[in-house]
């Protein structure tokens, strides 16, 4: 069973940059792909970026391309969320996770290792 940690969240004006880490136990980090998804109050969690296992490809939702950037070390079994431009529609509980089900990236369904989450609040 994995572990994932989230890290980096906190308050910032819009237009500011943050970096999530999300850090992971064990030794098979490498091997799978994943997510960052985020849930604002009263709404369901949305995919917001993913990356599959070495790196060589991402993935990331409308509402965040050219804003957000995915990314990971395997050496360190962590991966990031590098989100700049940042709105006051982006505040929310930012999550990562595990792929471990071959469905679409988007789709929660197809993760595990939930993690507590970090709060990302942007003020206008």
């Amino acid at each position: 069973q994995v572990q994932l940690v989230e890290s980096g969240g906190g308050l910032v004006q819009a237009g500011g940059s943050l970096r999530l880490a999300c850090a992971a136990s064990g030794r098979t980090f490498s091997s799978y792909d994943m997510g960052w998804f985020r849930q604002a109050p009263g709404k369901e969690r949305e995919f917001v970026a993913a990356i599959t296992w070495n790196g060589a490809d991402t993935y990331a939702a409308d509402a965040v391309k050219g804003r957000f950037t995915i990314s990971r070390d395997n050496a360190k079994n962590t991966v990031y969320l590098q989100m700049n431009s940042l709105k006051p529609e982006d505040t929310a509980v930012y999550y990562c996770a595990r792929k471990i089900f071959g469905g679409p990236y988007s789709d929660s369904g197809q993760y595990d290792g939930w993690g507590q989450g970090t709060q990302v609040t942007v003020s206008s």
